[in-house]
């Protein structure tokens, strides 16, 4: 063989080793996206996935994360984020206690409204109405029970005007927090609170790279969100290992989930889940489940 030829040999087993590993590399992903779009074809309903490696930002995925959602309790998160800034901000301090009522005003023409314990998920706060509560205790359960009752009041405290400006400052460009919860006036005019996934990223985001507040308080923040009580999407079907700080929210035909979910190495990324016109809750959440498995188990095999 001549050394022309050698050459031109070497040249084409490098290029065809070189094109086998970009398309390996390639594939991986191409496989995620086909397999992540093949589980949301097989839901009845309509589904927005939004993840987001942290520790590899370009390794993301983005299916219909600008399509408008019902928020439902996602939107406690804003609250809650709001409430830190107000607190930094010197203008509450999170372990003053409120008065816990159950009263509030229709954002349509300001007729009063009251929380109803039977559609309610923390039935033990309807013990303290008429008492005082510290606002840090109400956060909590506004969280980790999705707690409407302590929701409406945080709400009222801080503004929902306020959250919503807080999060366009934090990238956030379409999310909208109106009201607080079971304002039917409100809704049957088509008043609802609402997110899309991308928004709900990077809300989740700036918590976990410390944006969204002090330190501290983001650090505050990740704690309560690790303490959630509904755990049926994100976590369901990862490793008891694996922390998820997240926040679900769900209605009628309506669940999401959107969190940070922390590895056992400790590299986190964030997933963000909605879903919307579903004709059957449960076979769909143990669906979107299956979605945050799928997106586990690519992360984990890089």
């Amino acid at each position: 063989m001549t050394f022309k030829n050698l050459f031109t040999t070497s040249l084409c087993i490098l290029f065809l080793v070189s094109f086998s590993s970009c398309k390996k590399e390639v594939s991986k992903k191409d496989n995620l996206i086909t397999s992540i779009q093949s589980q949301i074809d097989s839901i009845d309903g309509s589904v927005a996935v939004a993840f987001y490696n942290l520790a590899e930002p370009k390794d993301s995925l983005f299916i219909n994360v600008d399509e408008k959602f019902h928020a439902a309790s996602t939107m406690k998160v804003p609250v809650m984020i709001e409430l830190f800034k107000q607190a930094a901000e010197g203008k509450l301090n999170l372990n003053d206690s409120i008065l816990l009522k159950n009263e509030f005003k229709s954002i349509v023409d300001s007729s009063l409204y009251s929380m109803d314990i039977s559609v309610d998920s923390d039935d033990v706060i309807y013990n303290k109405i008429n008492t005082k509560v510290a606002i840090k205790d109400l956060m909590y359960s506004m969280i980790t029970v999705s707690s409407n009752l302590a929701t409406n009041v945080l709400i009222e405290l801080v503004n929902a005007q306020k959250v919503t400006a807080t999060m366009r400052k934090l990238g956030a460009k379409n999310i909208e927090v109106l009201r607080g919860v079971e304002d039917q006036k409100a809704y049957d005019k088509g008043l609802s609170n609402s997110t899309t996934a991308r928004d709900l990223m990077i809300i989740m985001k700036s918590i976990a790279n410390e944006k969204a507040g002090a330190p501290k308080d983001c650090a505050a923040m990740l704690t309560i969100l690790k303490d959630q009580k509904f755990n049926d999407m994100i976590p369901l079907y990862l490793p008891k290992n694996v922390k998820v700080a997240h926040k679900t929210g769900s209605i009628t035909g309506v669940h999401h989930d959107a969190g940070i979910v922390y590895l056992s190495d400790g590299n986190p990324y964030v997933l963000v889940i909605l879903s919307k016109d579903l004709r059957d809750f449960d076979k769909t959440t143990e669906q979107l489940a299956k979605i945050s498995k799928t997106i586990y188990d690519y992360v984990i095999s890089n």
